[in-house]
């Protein structure tokens, strides 16, 4: 049995902590991933993985071995890849997660744009609005947005977001434009609940912070949601610019209380510390800084 084998059948089974999920991620058998972790036991004569009959935890020395394992794995495909790449170009997967607005209107393009210059590399994306355990879920790449507070993660940053203001011209004919963040407590506001204080609206404005509470009749756990509401007359909706490019070309919103700047948040690339990272994704994230800059979305 092939030991590289079995330690990938090994990191996959403790990370997802199922044999059932670690094959899916493996693309093998449910069978021969839990025979490629008994011949690892076999080899190194201790057990590895606890078994129960709803979970599979790791024992002090599968602890010990996951520590380092992944790394050797990563250098092992890097080595190969090293060797490959010169005349094949980038291969294998990488597994990617992003929020799901942001995942949808930029980072599906992205991938592609990037895969047609590497034609033997698959992707996996997964679009999530919730923080993801990378080293849980076997994610090589994390699009983020704002800073995380995980010792066990790296970050690059990518670009700067920033929320803007927003409405239909209908609305705004109908019940005039807000001048300044006070004015909005009159009126219908979008809240879009994915935001760490959706009803806290954060305002700069001569160098001074201004906030204000906001009410209104539609939550909605999507900044495109928030936007399509607003674009079909329902108030105002306080959403990040990437969100918002169709609608302001097409004048279906425009912006409002434009002399007050919205809150900025990082785009980060996270990955996890402490491992090598592969250079197909160390690739894939320099193209994404200059990707995005083309794009102009941010």
């Amino acid at each position: 049995m092939d030991l590289v084998d079995e330690l990938r059948a090994f990191v996959a089974t403790a990370q997802t902590g199922s044999f059932t999920a670690a094959a899916e991620q493996l693309a093998v058998s449910n069978r021969l991933t839990s025979k490629y972790v008994a011949e690892l036991e076999a080899r190194v004569g201790v057990r590895l993985l606890q078994r129960t009959t709803r979970r599979v935890g790791l024992t002090p020395a599968g602890e010990d071995l996951l520590a380092r394992a992944p790394a050797l794995i990563d250098d092992l495909d890097d080595l190969i890849a090293e060797i490959s790449e010169g005349s094949h170009g980038f291969s294998g997967v990488i597994r990617v997660s992003a929020p799901v607005t942001f995942g949808e209107l930029y980072v599906i393009g992205m991938l592609e744009r990037f895969g047609k210059a590497n034609p033997n590399l698959t992707f996996d994306l997964r679009l999530n609005d919730r923080y993801v355990d990378l080293a849980t879920e076997g994610i090589d790449l994390s699009f983020r947005m704002g800073r995380s507070d995980m010792l066990s993660l790296k970050e690059r940053k990518i670009g700067m977001s920033r929320a803007m203001l927003v409405a239909s011209p209908d609305y705004i004919a109908e019940h005039g434009a807000p001048q300044t963040p006070q004015e909005l407590e009159g009126h219908a506001c979008i809240v879009d609940s994915n935001r760490r204080s959706p009803r806290r609206w954060t305002f700069r404005h001569d160098g001074k912070e201004m906030v204000v509470q906001v009410h209104g009749r539609f939550h909605v756990n999507s900044a495109r949601g928030a936007a399509e509401l607003a674009a079909r007359g329902h108030g105002i909706a306080y959403t990040p610019h990437f969100a918002l490019q169709d609608s302001l070309q097409s004048g279906a919103l425009v912006p409002v209380m434009e002399a007050f700047e919205g809150e900025s948040s990082f785009l980060n690339a996270v990955y996890l510390e402490g491992r090598t990272l592969p250079r197909k994704v160390r690739a894939l994230i320099d193209f994404a800084v200059e990707d995005i800059r083309a794009a102009g979305i941010l």
